[in-house]
């Protein structure tokens, strides 16, 4: 069965830190770009950031630009996403999905597109809560 599964979300202070993983079940992730998204209560979804296949090359959006970092461990199957100095207004719902490798051109689109086109593969999401 093919599966994305996202986890480390939780409640964090403003300023605090998070890792949140995205671990692929019945499927080689290394085959695959991902992406990062979130959706906050309310609003539409929208991207943070994503990790080409092959060279690992990253992208993110403006508003996590300097405080997140994704990573890929091929070996663990996993993907990771490194969130710093969090703020409120980075509570959301995260979650990863894949894309079939593509120009960084094209998945930095998909990103700013909020992960349209969808290529099907979707984790079921983990919360995350930025609150004093």
């Amino acid at each position: 069965q093919v599966q994305l599964v996202e986890s480390g979300g939780g409640l964090v202070q403003p300023g605090g830190s998070l890792r949140l993983s995205c671990a692929a079940s019945g499927f080689t992730l290394d085959n695959y770009a991902i992406g990062w998204f979130r959706q906050a209560p309310g609003k539409e979804r929208e991207g943070v950031s994503c990790i080409s296949s092959s060279e690992g090359s990253t992208y993110y959006a403006d508003s996590v630009k300097g405080r997140f970092t994704i990573s890929r461990d091929n070996a663990k199957n996993t993907v990771y996403l490194q969130m710093n100095s969090l703020k409120p207004e980075d509570t959301a719902v995260y979650y990863c999905a894949t894309s079939p490798p593509r120009p960084m051109m094209l998945l930095r689109l998909w990103v700013q597109k909020a992960g349209k086109p969808d290529f099907g593969s979707w984790g079921q999401g983990t919360q995350v809560t930025v609150s004093s």
